[in-house]
């Protein structure tokens, strides 16, 4: 359901056929949200979802026509409080689907080259004209408040529908400590790639922490091995300068998003301390999240995790 346009491609150059449904416009409390997808073979096989489920049929009957005819599909569908209500929502609203033939309105090609950005981790947005033919792919300078937003969506022409391609989200935690075991899967909950890093075996084992990477290198190393970009997000646990000021110094050197560090007020001071006697300024330094977390009162484990994911979210869509 992540990544429609490569098993679409995979379905078209396997003799399948393959059309992608992407909702362009919602208006209401529609059942999902802009960008959303449905890749449709020529049998009618189907995966992802532009509705939850509440217009998929007759989107999978267009989507089927289309390949037929290798024609484009501009479709407008009302969902109904009933069906809206089935799929969790108190009140319907109203979508505009797109739908695209692959090979014919959307080239092979260009497909392709999406699907090679994405599995790139690299920020691409796909631009198709909804009363014409003309499909591209545009960069970051192209839309920078969309691509900051996250935001897919239609242009102030009323034409031009831009689809905005991010790299997944990913949380990277230092240091596999009981925080750690509870904003581990609150943070997979909330769609990020969850990394943790922690060279003591006594902490980093796949019992305490199951179903996650566990890199036992030194922090900086893992981190560069990892990868940093403005996706990614950072989190330092552990408490211990010689762990946590190894990760602090590779993550303020890059793009990630949000930097938060356990520890009171007074240890951030030292902390601050060791970061400008390392060269750092102090504007640098500022990036810091710390004392990590919102300051809602959290003293157990699991309310720090709560803290630390909503201080994330917060960064990510109003910073």
């Amino acid at each position: 359901m992540d990544d429609i346009p490569a098993l679409a491609l995979d379905w078209h150059r396997s003799g399948r056929g393959a059309a992608i449904a992407t909702v362009v416009e919602t208006w209401g409390s529609a059942p999902r949200p802009v960008g959303s997808q449905l890749v449709v073979d020529g049998e009618g096989a189907m995966e992802g979802s532009v509705s939850g489920g509440c217009v998929e049929g007759a989107v999978i009957v267009e989507a089927i026509d289309s390949l037929s005819d290798g024609k484009p599909r501009l479709l407008t569908f009302g969902v109904s409080d009933d069906e809206a209500f089935a799929v969790g929502l108190a009140c319907g609203g109203t979508i505009r689907v797109l739908v695209e033939p692959v090979g014919t309105v959307l080239p092979e090609a260009l497909l392709a080259e999406l699907a090679e950005a994405r599995a790139a981790r690299r920020a691409v947005a796909y631009v198709a004209d909804l009363e014409g033919p003309d499909r591209r792919l545009a960069g970051r300078g192209d839309y920078p408040d969309r691509f900051r937003m996250d935001r897919s969506g239609t242009e102030e022409d009323g034409r031009t529908f831009v689809a905005i391609h991010n790299p997944p989200l990913r949380m990277v935690i230092v240091g596999a400590v009981h925080i750690a075991q509870a904003l581990v899967p609150m943070a997979k909950i909330a769609g990020y790639d969850v990394t943790v890093i922690d060279p003591r075996p006594a902490f980093g084992s796949a019992a305490r922490l199951p179903d996650v990477p566990i890199l036992e290198d030194w922090p900086d190393e893992a981190l560069a091995q990892h990868g940093l970009d403005a996706r990614t997000c950072v989190v330092t646990l552990t408490h211990d300068p010689k762990l946590d000021d190894p990760a602090i110094r590779a993550a303020l050197g890059s793009e990630v998003f949000y930097l938060g560090c356990l520890g009171s007020t007074r240890t951030h001071a030292r902390r601050v301390a060791r970061l400008e006697g390392a060269g750092f300024d102090a504007s640098t330094i500022q990036r810091i999240h710390a004392p990590v977390g919102l300051d809602i009162g959290a003293r157990s484990p699991a309310e720090i995790a709560v803290s630390v994911l909503a201080q994330i979210t917060q960064t990510l869509r109003k910073g």
